[in-house]
């Protein structure tokens, strides 16, 4: 079995493979390394993965070094990966976004696939039919837009994100929930809209913490995937599992 550890800005998620298929998750939140420690004792892993977005702790680079399997982290532009990389500066591209561009493509292979996480930050990652990883764009999450609209101005106040969402505001509240929520939304229905033009075969992803409901015809080519990241994890292990045994078998030739 396999472990893919994807270490975001809120909290890292543990997923056990059974080959492909995703045999459980684990959510973990800063500080709760011991849940690292009890899912390994639950499986029997034979080596793991894992991609952080954050500088990791001592503790967790301990937790992670201490495994009783090889585990290898995914850098981009370093680590072999099943699909071309034509970042102009791969080494900046997130591990993260690496991972669930191969996730997206390896369910399509020959198919453009787009794939849009909801988070911290809103990416766009896009794959063509070849299986080039042709780049992608970033702009601020829903959280990240609520605390800009109260950090940069002198009266609007901080509202949580989650809440009464109406067509249009009727309160300062409602108003930004709205402006942001709604624009987020209109956001991505027109970046699906646009790339649909330019890819019409093209599959689409959705994933990240943020649930939205578009208002789009579209949505047959849409699917909500919750382990597009663990799963591109998971290939890109497999991958480089391949790779180093055709390397042996070449040497013992």
């Amino acid at each position: 079995m396999n472990l893919t550890i994807d270490i975001g800005n809120t909290c890292t998620k543990l997923v056990a493979f059974d080959g492909n298929t995703p045999v459980e998750e684990k959510r973990m939140d800063d500080g709760e390394y011991y849940k690292l420690d009890d899912f390994c004792n639950r499986y029997h892993f034979e080596r793991g993965i894992y991609s952080t977005v954050v500088k990791l702790s001592g503790e967790m680079q301990e937790r992670i070094a201490r495994l009783p399997f090889p585990v290898v982290q995914l850098l981009s532009g370093i680590t072999p990966v099943p699909i071309v990389n034509k970042y102009s500066t791969p080494e900046t591209l997130g591990s993260d976004r690496l991972a669930a561009a191969v996730g997206a493509y390896m369910k399509h292979k020959g198919n453009a696939v787009l794939v849009i996480d909801v988070g911290t930050c809103i990416t766009y990652d896009l794959v063509n039919a070849e299986g080039e990883y042709l780049g992608g764009n970033i702009s601020p999450g829903p959280t990240i837009r609520i605390k800009a609209l109260n950090r940069f101005t002198d009266s609007l106040p901080l509202i949580q994100r989650r809440g009464y969402t109406p067509e249009i505001g009727d309160t300062t509240e409602t108003a930004i929930r709205c402006g942001v929520m709604h624009g987020v939304v209109y956001e991505i229905e027109g970046y699906i809209r646009d790339y649909l033009l330019k890819y019409p075969n093209l599959f689409i992803y959705l994933t990240g913490g943020v649930q939205l409901n578009l208002h789009i015809s579209e949505k047959k080519c849409i699917f909500a995937d919750k382990f597009i990241v663990p799963e591109g994890l998971n290939h890109i292990l497999l991958y480089n599992e391949a790779l180093r045994t055709e390397n042996e078998n070449k040497t013992i030739k």
